[in-house]
């Protein structure tokens, strides 16, 4: 007799729609490797698309993908993962597709459904699922973008829980998974001294950076479609600011954290267009699939505030871009001078007295920055930074940890639905209304107004490369 299903219940078999698609060779495959590696694959996979591949094909198609990865240090792994494949060929607009499905699951019965799929594609696939009878007992597992727009994701999750209940939809973003964002997390929580300083009284402002030092990678097309904050802002940087503010979860569990999270976007002030400065680095037009006059940002900055008891008044200043001087995420919380100015050196000209730094990307850090005395008779000190967390080495992948957690029914580090709906609320009013990009140059840190934005509190903090840091 089979257990009852309940949302920790182990998946038995993970579907891949769109199995022969980029998301699958670049990300999916090398994550099941992974797992297969660690011993963690004991399940069957399905991979379902429209291609008409033999199974040798599928075959050559993993293997490649695992290869450009990195490299195959082991066979005996390799072999079973590929052991467990199958492939289903179909429309997904034909019922007979998800017939030959579910013949291809055969005994399993609490299978793992991924949409690795254009969100076009979302209703048809999650319908198809349900009319065939494979949402019994089952989970499903959607890729973003959730949505374009505050409307649109409120239609995706109209949908989606039509058919799923709500802890069996788990929405992946690749960032949650990180190791340096889930730190934030537990060094928020783990450790009492921040607590006392860690709100308005204390906290100048903060600032998150997303930098990329290449272009759009011949992804124009797609580009043209999203733009930064869509891509990157709404999403990847919003999760990092209510890590970051979010209020201590009431009780050891990931539904504690969803809901405080889901608060801070809630609180979010909506954006205005002068809120926000948009840049398109010069040469993005010519890119293949990006119109001749396009307006669409590959940059990214603005000032949000969160009208809660904790950071009212506070600004969280956040950018992102692609052709930037360097690729690096950073996370830099300003502390408030103290109150009397005891030595004249005690306020830089450039405001960082004292902060905290979060190093994510490339390198993982954390770094807390201070002034300390020169050695002699005068009072002048100099800023030095005591790291407290460096790199980690041997650290699962983001897409491993997530398709473990989603296959084992742990949803933790997976996005709710009334979270993603307020970010969507944040950023609405300004997704059409905006001021006209700005050109910058590759290489620069964006245009001019961006800095603009950001003068009363003395700046961006660039990050260093990690070659500078070190």
């Amino acid at each position: 007799m089979d257990k009852p299903y309940s949302r920790t219940t182990p998946a038995d078999a993970l579907v891949i729609f769109g199995v022969t698609g980029d998301l699958a060779h670049k990300m999916i495959f090398p994550a099941l490797y992974a797992m297969a590696r660690r011993g963690a694959l004991d399940f069957s996979v399905v991979g379902v698309a429209g291609r008409q591949w033999s199974p040798m094909q599928l075959r050559e198609q993993v293997t490649d993908s695992i290869m450009q990865a990195g490299k195959i240090d082991d066979r005996d792994a390799l072999e079973h993962l590929l052991s467990r494949f199958q492939y289903v060929s179909g429309d997904y607009n034909d019922p007979d597709t998800f017939k030959a499905l579910k013949l291809a699951l055969g005994e399993a019965r609490h299978p793992a459904h991924y949409l690795a799929i254009p969100p076009v594609l979302f209703a048809t696939v999650i319908k198809g699922i349900a009319a065939s009878g494979l949402a019994d007992g089952a989970r499903v597992i959607v890729e973003k973008p959730f949505g374009r727009d505050l409307a649109s994701a409120r239609e995706l999750n109209r949908i989606a829980l039509s058919v799923f209940a709500e802890d069996a939809i788990f929405r992946i973003d690749h960032y949650l998974g990180k190791e340096a964002i889930m730190n934030i997390l537990y060094f928020r929580f783990a450790n009492s001294f921040l607590e006392p300083i860690w709100n308005r009284n204390n906290v100048a402002s903060v600032q998150i950076t997303l930098a990329e030092d290449f272009g759009v990678k011949g992804r124009g097309a797609f580009y043209e479609s999203a733009g930064c904050l869509r891509d990157v802002i709404q999403n990847h940087l919003f999760q990092i600011v209510a890590l970051l503010a979010m209020e201590p979860p009431a009780y050891q569990g990931y539904g504690a954290v969803h809901c405080e999270k889901a608060k801070i976007f809630q609180a979010m002030r909506p954006l205005l267009p002068d809120d926000v400065v948009r840049g398109q680095y010069e040469g993005y037009r010519k890119e293949p699939g990006v119109a001749k006059d396009s307006d669409v940002e590959t940059f990214c900055a603005l000032r949000l505030f969160i009208d809660s008891w904790r950071w009212e008044g506070v600004p969280w200043y956040l950018r992102s871009g692609k052709c930037l001087a360097t690729t690096a995420a950073e996370v830099v919380v300003k502390l408030k001078p103290p109150p009397q100015q005891l030595f004249d050196d005690s306020r830089p000209a450039d405001g960082l007295s004292n902060y905290l730094r979060f190093r994510l990307s490339p390198n993982s850090a954390v770094a807390l920055a201070a002034r300390v005395k020169r050695a002699g008779k005068e009072f002048v000190g100099d800023q030095h930074e005591l790291y407290l967390l460096d790199e980690q080495l041997a650290e699962e992948k983001p897409y491993e940890r997530l398709l473990s957690d989603a296959m084992a029914g742990d949803g933790a580090l997976f996005s709710r639905e009334d979270a993603i709906e307020a970010a969507w609320a944040a950023v609405d009013p300004v997704l059409e209304t905006h001021h006209r990009a700005h050109a910058y140059k590759p290489g620069s840190w964006g245009p001019e107004q961006a800095d603009a934005l950001i003068a009363a509190d003395g700046g961006w903090h660039n990050p260093i490369t990690v070659k500078d840091e070190k």
